[in-house]
């Protein structure tokens, strides 16, 4: 399995912007769909964006198409996040994760093996 430490997380007022990162240990860091999650206070853990091994696919979920943009840089072993246009319910703990299975089920919350500890986000309004 793959290390991962999140960065890059803060508080910023609403409209703002943000760019998480994720670095990876290990040398096999470009074998991976990476997604990221975050999770709200008093909610459940949700699904927010992947992008596939070489980086030429993503997914967002609703809420963040157009706000948010993932990627990532294989040589660096490391995804990003970056975050535009934040709003208050965008608050959370915001988690990479990595997926050794298939881009189909990538925003399925089971299908990562690999975790970070989280990096917080807070959108004042």
């Amino acid at each position: 399995q793959v290390q991962l430490v999140e960065s890059g997380g803060g508080l910023v007022q609403a409209g703002g912007s943000l760019r998480l990162s994720c670095a990876a240990s290990g040398r096999t860091f470009s074998t991976y769909i990476m997604g990221w999650f975050r999770q709200a206070p008093g909610k459940e853990r949700e699904f927010v964006a992947a992008i596939t091994r070489s980086g030429t696919s993503t997914y967002y979920t609703d809420s963040v198409k157009g706000r948010f943009t993932i990627s990532r840089d294989n040589a660096k072993n490391t995804v990003y996040l970056q975050l535009n246009s934040l709003k208050a319910e965008d608050t959370a703990v915001y988690y990479c994760a990595a997926s050794g299975m298939g881009w189909s089920t990538s925003r399925l919350e089971a299908n990562y093996q690999s975790w970070g500890q989280g990096t917080q986000v807070t959108v004042s309004s």
